[in-house]
């Protein structure tokens, strides 16, 4: 899953069964963060491998960037760490006398699993341990209740009203409601619901069935009893009569009629070694039990000294069975006790070996198409319409035009033609034809016919064959590519090569490449890497070639001999028989998977150009194209818009195995897609895909500018520009200062806080000459350091005089209005003592007036 980031399965508290595997996720993170042995009992069958590497990813609990740790450590694999699921969410740790907790943390009631809603409470489960009855969790089951599939209690009512497709009816054996009874039980009654053990071989009813191949007989293992008809038609296959044997060995009784039809690889039918009764229930074209037709190398049935056979109704009806002698088949007669009179008429055509094919029959027209072949010939007319049963057509793949009719045909019934059988049309005016389908696109078919003919009265009716020709399908898209790789050759480019598919379905392949930027993890624009509990995250260039399948293993240590080159020890059979299932194992996984999850992805509105290029000019050599990601574009965007962005895919078609794609942006990784193509149909494979990271360009993590400072009281202001092109992304910056000759000390700037002030402020500086230099940190490692710079913090200004003049200046006016107010009374007290007690008493001098 090229796109899957993390697990997330938050969750997820068990798993019961089975182990793990989780490969070939090229962006999927947060592995190493998850104690699986919390999860399961046993790790050690689990398989992670092809997925980013760790030192890649730059995992984050929650609470790291906050410095507030919320996730519990662990130990899994010799690694003490936080767990977590993703940066949101902690993986759940239970107490360890627990086996499962409620979400804080308290223990849930022992037969919980999983987790709880409510502790030490077998009602508030959210799943059960053992199993589940009427609510609760319980060890097993109460009386008068009975298992059901593993984990839950279910009543007699119940099971006996649970019906399934495939069974009639469930029953009851050793207190558990099953579809069937086990291996040495049977049903009391072909109605009853319970199970008994049975006196010797237990009979086992199988419907009836179609037998062409082994795997087809395998699903009859164990049966004693066909309900109906048994029909075998198995063509091909060496030495399976043995295998056949034990999965049919113990058949006994076939209820309607047994047919055995083409079976080239049957020399005897000591196969059904145990079956004793054909009872004929329904016969084959209302007259025939035993029904045996065109089966090459059949030479003998049973051994009739040893071997007993009834056939209750019906007869025997043997025809073009070339090696089964007549003297046979009426053993078989007398035997099976069929009391009708023998007629000659259904036994024709029985060992005969002879063939006196005169006629060459000719194709008159054949039309082709990718993955079928229409076919007539001309009709065959014997001298007796009548004996002309049917014609046989002959197929198989050819490489080369040196096939004869009997090639892959021997003694033991191999025979590598297939071969389909064609009734004779309707009407006589028609010329018989077939339809072959499916086939492989783009392959070479020898092809012959046959017409099935009869012997009547001892007189050879003369037959007819053609000759073998040879048609080739028409082409189709071709197969996958394989075994891409690349590697980067500069911080522009990228080299990819890769081998070409294992079905071409063509001779006009050329090849699609398709290549895409990617955007950088979006974790790398959210986290604070200027905190102390992140590492700065680390991405490698592909400098080497690199594969979809490297690192699936761990690379081992060579041990040497002092100082000399070491050389790996030969493989053993036994490792090479396991890389062997191994890869095989794989290729098994990816089909299921791709079988089981695949659903088609909306139609992609540039699809068109993958089918257009086919009349474009197929370009050689180098691939360069116009630079898309211009950096002014996005100056302005957003962490968010920058981590979401989609680029457009850019194409190429080439028609040799190898491109260098060219005017790429340094230490950017792109996502690779090689399709093979097919001119003729104008249709292209599925992609094969690769991811790739360019070289990093040097310098461009340097600051490009000058710093320049702003000084204030105590503190300096330090702006510088950002690198314009830099490698990937900037992750933060580092300043480091001095005063005077003292020792550097050092200052981090995140990508955030940058983006914000485009800069950063130094505070809390003493009074003198500061030197400074910045360097920025990219995800290719660091820049280089800039030119000092020189600046001067001045002394600050004492605001405590202010402060002092603000408290006394007020206290001072205060106590001068004070002492005025006391002058002005003291004064006044003074002026009215000297008038006396204050009352003025006027009088008239007489001799003013005069």
């Amino acid at each position: 899953m090229t796109s899957l980031k993390d697990i997330g399965l938050y969750s997820l508290q068990n798993i019961t069964r089975g182990a793990i595997r989780i490969e070939k996720n090229p962006e999927l993170c947060y592995l190493d963060s998850i104690d699986w042995s919390l999860i399961m009992d046993a790790e050690f069958n689990n398989f992670i491998a092809g997925n980013k590497q760790s030192k890649e990813c730059g995992d984050v609990c929650p609470g790291i960037m906050e410095d507030s740790r919320q996730c519990i450590k662990t130990i899994f694999n010799d690694n003490f760490n936080c767990r977590c699921w993703t940066s949101n969410h902690c993986q759940k740790v239970c107490p360890d006398k627990c086996h499962a907790c409620t979400r804080d943390g308290e223990c849930c009631h022992g037969q919980c699993l999983g987790s709880c809603t409510e502790p030490n409470t077998d009602t508030s489960c959210a799943a059960c341990l053992h199993y589940y009855h009427e609510g609760r969790c319980v060890p097993d089951c109460p009386p008068d209740t009975y298992k059901f599939e593993g984990w839950r209690c279910v009543t007699l009512d119940f099971c006996s009203h649970v019906h399934l497709s495939d069974y009639d009816r469930f029953v009851i054996h050793r207190r558990e409601c099953m579809s069937d009874c086990p291996s040495g039980f049977m049903r009391n009654k072909s109605k009853s619901m319970f199970c008994s053990a049975c006196d010797g071989l237990c009979d086992k009813i199988c419907d009836e069935k179609v037998i062409d191949s082994v795997d087809a007989a395998q699903s009859l293992k164990g049966c004693t009893v066909i309900k109906g008809n048994l029909q075998i038609n198995i063509r091909r296959g060496q030495n399976i009569v043995s295998e056949l044997e034990s999965f049919m060995g113990l058949i006994q009784t076939v209820t309607g009629y047994v047919r055995i039809r083409h079976s080239q690889t049957l020399g005897s039918l000591s196969f059904l070694k145990s079956l004793r009764y054909i009872n004929g229930e329904e016969l084959m074209d209302d007259m025939y039990a035993f029904h045996a037709v065109a089966n090459q190398h059949l030479q003998s049935l049973w051994d009739w000294t040893q071997h007993n056979l009834t056939i209750r109704a019906g007869k025997l009806f043997f025809r073009s069975n070339p090696k089964l002698c007549m003297s046979e088949i009426r053993k078989m007669w007398r035997k099976t006790g069929i009391t009708e009179k023998f007629e000659e008429d259904d036994f024709r055509n029985n060992g005969d070996r002879a063939s006196c094919e005169s006629t060459v029959l000719q194709f008159k027209s054949n039309s082709t198409m990718s993955n079928r072949i229409k076919l007539t010939w001309q009709r065959y007319r014997p001298p007796d319409y009548r004996d002309l049963i049917s014609f046989i057509l002959y197929y198989k793949e050819a490489a080369y035009q040196n096939t004869t009719e009997f090639d892959g045909l021997d003694g033991c019934g191999s025979n590598s033609w297939n071969m389909v059988d064609v009734d004779l049309p309707q009407e006589k005016s028609s010329d018989p034809g077939v339809l072959l389908s499916p086939l492989k696109p783009w392959t070479q078919y020898a092809i012959y016919v046959k017409a099935i003919t009869l012997v009547v009265a001892d007189r050879h009716i003369m037959g007819a064959k053609s000759e073998v020709v040879y048609i080739r399908t028409s082409p189709s898209e071709p197969s996958m590519p394989l075994d891409v790789r690349t590697y980067s050759n500069s911080q522009t480019s990228l080299v990819v090569r890769w081998s070409p598919p294992a079905f071409p379905n063509g001779n006009q392949t050329y090849y699609l490449v398709r290549w895409q930027q990617q955007a950088e993890d979006r974790e790398l624009y959210q986290h604070n890497y200027c905190s102390k509990e992140l590492k700065v995250p680390v991405r490698i260039a592909a400098t080497g070639w690199t594969d979809m399948e490297e690192d699936l293993k761990p690379p081992k240590p060579e041990v040497g001999v002092g100082d000399k080159p070491c050389c790996p020890c030969p493989k053993s059979v036994v490792d090479l028989e396991a890389e062997a299932a191994d890869a095989s194992y794989r290729k098994v996984f990816e089909n299921f998977l791709h079988n089981s999850i695949f659903t088609p992805r909306p139609p992609d509105r540039r699809r068109r150009d993958l089918f257009g290029v086919a009349n474009r000019t197929v370009h050689r050599g180098v691939t360069t194209y116009p630079n898309a990601t211009s950096p002014d574009l996005w100056a302005n965007a957003t962490e968010a818009e920058l981590a979401d962005r989609e680029y457009d895919f850019v194409e190429s078609a080439v028609s040799e195995r190898e491109l260098q794609i060219s005017g790429l942006q340094p230490f950017t990784v792109y996502r690779i897609d090689i399709h093979a193509c097919n001119q003729q149909v104008k249709r292209c494979s599925a992609a094969e895909f690769i991811f790739s990271r360019t070289k990093p360009a040097e310098k461009a993590d340097d600051i490009p500018g000058p710093v320049i400072w702003t000084g204030e009281d105590d503190s300096v202001f330090l702006r510088w520009p950002e690198p314009s092109s830099p490698n990937a992304l900037i992750l933060m910056y580092e300043i480091k200062f001095r005063l005077g000759t003292e020792s550097e000390k050092h200052e981090c700037v995140s990508r955030q806080l940058y983006r914000e002030q485009r800069g950063a402020r130094l505070n809390n500086l003493g009074p003198g000459n500061y030197s400074a230099r910045v360097r920025a940190t990219s995800l290719a490692g660091n820049g280089s350091w800039t030119e000092p710079v020189s600046f001067y913090v001045v002394q600050a200004q004492r605001y405590e005089n202010h402060l002092y003049v603000m408290i006394f200046v007020p206290m001072v006016a205060v106590l001068i209005i004070c002492l005025l107010a006391t002058f002005t009374i003291i004064n006044r007290k003074k002026n009215s003592d000297r008038l006396g007690n204050g009352v003025l008493y006027a009088s008239v001098n007489p001799e003013y007036f005069s």
